[in-house]
């Protein structure tokens, strides 16, 4: 049986673990998130090749490899029993700065003739535990009027 002592002594241990990490708690929860979903891709046989990729006011999370495929991955973490589903929040101005910021990117490594896509990465936790991650491939094209290659 579970006593109020022992209720209380695991809430305070919560409280001193918070405390000590010295992140705010969603940026504490977003970066665990996107640990799972490096985690989660290098099972699927993805090389990650960066993390948080920044170019001017975007930024990538992930971009990896499979085979001669890139790939700029969106992490997005959320609560579990959420109404909405996290890849929502890649609204179209979110897809516009990522594919700007992926252009930057291919022109950082000298434009190789590689295909690539954007896929975006859902990691549900519940208080901290990761309890689902659902990769949707291909979520979005290239916003126009931006164009790689001909």
């Amino acid at each position: 049986m579970i006593t109020r002592n022992w209720i209380r002594w695991i809430q305070n241990l919560w409280d001193r673990l918070r405390q000590k990490r010295s992140l705010p708690e969603a940026e504490w929860i977003g970066r665990k998130g996107e640990s799972a979903a490096v985690s989660w891709l290098r099972k699927q046989g993805y090389r990650i090749l960066v993390r948080n990729y920044r170019a001017g006011k975007g930024e990538i999370d992930l971009v990896a490899r499979k085979g001669g495929l890139l790939v700029f991955v969106e992490v997005k973490t959320r609560a579990f029993g959420q109404w909405t589903r996290p890849a929502q929040a890649v609204d179209p101005n979110k897809r516009r700065i990522l594919s700007r910021t992926a252009l930057q990117y291919l022109r950082e490594i000298g434009n190789p003739k590689v295909s690539f896509r954007f896929d975006v990465i859902e990691v549900i936790h519940d208080q901290g535990r990761i309890c689902q991650i659902r990769q949707i491939e291909n979520a979005f094209p290239l916003v126009l009027p931006l164009r790689y290659g001909a």
